[in-house]
Parts: structure tokens; C-alpha cells; sequence
């Protein structure tokens, strides 16, 4: 079996702000890597994939609250790559599909409901053998991807980026891609990770146990953002919602709101407070999650869940 991606466009953004501040913006656009399976999602799964087929799996098992861009992106690589596929899904079960979940289904993904309680315990022995009696033989993908073999995968990210730079930016959801981009740094350059969760430290120390996990000492080489999550994961302010529609209609580059739409308003927020240097050149990793704004207007401004 072999993982194919589309030749990644890495777009240059100038404007006022860039031009005020001195700061030369690109956007790898890994949205475009794939119609479905985009962004980072596509490099997280490729050694999951290619390890379930090592093992003769034949049915992949994950995990993801009902707008979740991974689960969109599993279903769709069992569809593409001929695994069955079972999504175990945060919270209650909802009367009308939205549509990642009507996708996930459309591509042959069984869905199945847990509490929020239960869904708490997903990665312990109890809850796994539960699922294991329920659905018997399947290969685990974890949550958003996050794993050794996940991070594995994200440490090819930045082979794609044909440019000399100085820093790295990407948006933080269970860490595992800032560390793969963290383990595949050259000498001076940084990472800035756009945490895009509540939570004091929670992505550093994320990032730290898997780099402890990678034999990677603690370095000084990144940075995890945390002022940009406007109040948590799935939170939308006006603000972030004209920000995104502005960025698309000036730059054509088209922005989720749940992740990559925060860090992009962090790292312009930023360069208008003289955080980087004249010169500075900047790669933002644009990770897709595009899905996630199908049917947003049916949805509320401040959050999606």
C-alpha cells in the first residue's frame, strides 16, 4: 500500500501588515495535499495505516467529538485505502447528521455514541477492552492521530518547505504535530505552536512527554502560543469569523475556524505587536479542517459543540 499526496504549494502573503513589519509570510498548503484525507491528518495517518496493514487489520477503530476533522479524515482513508472503519463519538447522538458526520458515514464509517463521561476513559485498559468485546479485531488509531506513529509522520512536514526560514508556526490540538516539526528542526530555527485548547501548559506538556518518548531532551527551539484560543476549543468569536472571511477573500486562501483560522489571527496579532524581527521569514502550516466549516452558518458564533 502505498500513501500519496499532491504536491504541497507553499503561497506567499504579502500585504500592509507583513510590509508594516518587515516580516516575509508563507502558507504551506497542506489543505491542498488531498481532497479529503488534507492537511496534517493525511501525514498523522500514513504510518497508521501503513502498520495496520502490517498487522492484517482490516477495520480501523478511532476517536472524535462530532465535528472532528480526523474522524472526516479516517473515514475517508479506509474508503480510499479498503479498511473498514468505526468512529467512537463524543456526546449524544444527534437527531440530524451535520456534515462530518453525514461524510463519515458516506464513507462507510460505522458511528457509535458515548457519553461525555464515558468517553473520558477512552484510553484506559477498561474502556479499550469494552470496545474490543463490542467490535472485536480492530487497529487503534488514537484521538486526532496522536501517536508515535502519528508524530512519525509529522516529522515529513517540513521536507516540504522549499524555502530557507526562521520560524515554523502551526495550530495545537493534541500535539503531536508540533512535535514531529519540533523533532525535524535544523539548527536555529523555531517552532510556534498555536494552542487551540483551554488550558494552561496542557500542550507543552504534551509536547514534552513526546519528546521525552522520541529520547529528545527539552529544547529551546519552540514556543506554545496559548493567547489565541479565545476561549477554548471550538470557541468563535466575530472577531476570528470576519477575520477568516477577510483572509479568504484577500489572500484566496480559505481558513477553519477551530484551528487553523486561531493561529493565523495569532501569528498576524503578533507581527502588529513587533514579535518578530525585521526579516523575519515565517512558514504557518496550514493543517486543512476545512470540512469543519461545511453548514457553519446552521451553527451559533461561539462555539461549535
Amino acid at each position: 500500500m502505498e500513501i500519496l499526496s499532491a504536491a504541497i504549494p507553499l503561497q506567499v502573503v504579502i500585504d500592509a501588515t507583513t510590509i508594516k513589519h518587515d516580516v516575509h509570510l508563507c502558507v504551506l498548503r497542506l489543505d491542498l495535499n488531498h481532497p479529503d484525507i488534507s492537511g496534517n491528518k493525511l501525514f498523522k495517518l500514513k504510518y497508521n495505516l501503513l502498520e495496520a496493514e502490517r498487522q492484517g487489520k482490516d477495520t480501523l477503530l478511532t476517536f472524535g467529538g462530532a465535528f472532528s476533522n480526523h474522524i472526516a479524515a479516517t473515514a475517508a482513508a479506509g474508503k480510499e485505502y479498503g479498511f473498514k472503519t468505526i468512529g467512537i463519538i463524543r456526546g449524544e447522538e444527534y437527531s440530524e447528521l451535520n456534515p462530518t458526520l453525514k461524510f463519515a458515514i458516506e464513507c462507510g464509517m460505522q458511528i457509535h455514541y458515548v457519553s461525555r463521561e464515558q468517553y473520558r476513559t477512552k484510553t484506559t485498559d477498561e474502556f479499550i477492552k469494552s470496545l474490543n468485546n463490542q467490535f472485536n479485531d480492530f487497529y487503534l488509531v488514537p484521538e486526532g492521530g496522536a501517536n508515535e506513529l502519528g508524530i512519525k509522520g509529522c516529522t515529513e512536514i517540513i521536507q516540504n518547505i522549499p524555502i530557507d526560514f526562521d520560524v515554523i508556526c502551526c495550530s495545537c490540538g493534541t500535539g503531536a504535530t508540533i512535535t514531529g516539526i519540533i523533532l525535524s528542526l535544523k539548527e536555529n530555527k523555531k517552532a510556534i505552536g498555536y494552542q487551540i485548547l483551554k488550558g494552561n501548559n496542557y500542550i507543552k506538556q504534551e509536547v514534552e512527554e513526546w519528546l521525552r518518548k522520541f529520547n529528545s531532551a527539552s529544547t529551546d527551539n519552540y514556543h506554545i502560543e496559548e493567547s489565541y484560543h479565545l476561549g477554548g476549543y471550538a470557541k468563535v468569536s466575530s472577531e476570528l469569523f470576519q477575520f477568516v472571511n477577510h483572509f479568504k477573500e484577500e489572500k484566496n486562501i480559505p481558513l477553519d475556524y477551530v484551528y487553523e483560522g486561531k493561529m493565523m489571527f495569532g501569528i498576524y496579532d503578533m507581527m502588529g505587536k513587533g514579535y518578530f524581527k525585521k526579516g523575519t521569514t515565517i512558514v504557518a502550516v496550514h493543517g486543512g479542517g476545512l470540512q469543519g466549516n461545511k453548514g457553519f452558518d446552521k451553527y451559533k458564533i461561539g462555539t461549535l459543540e
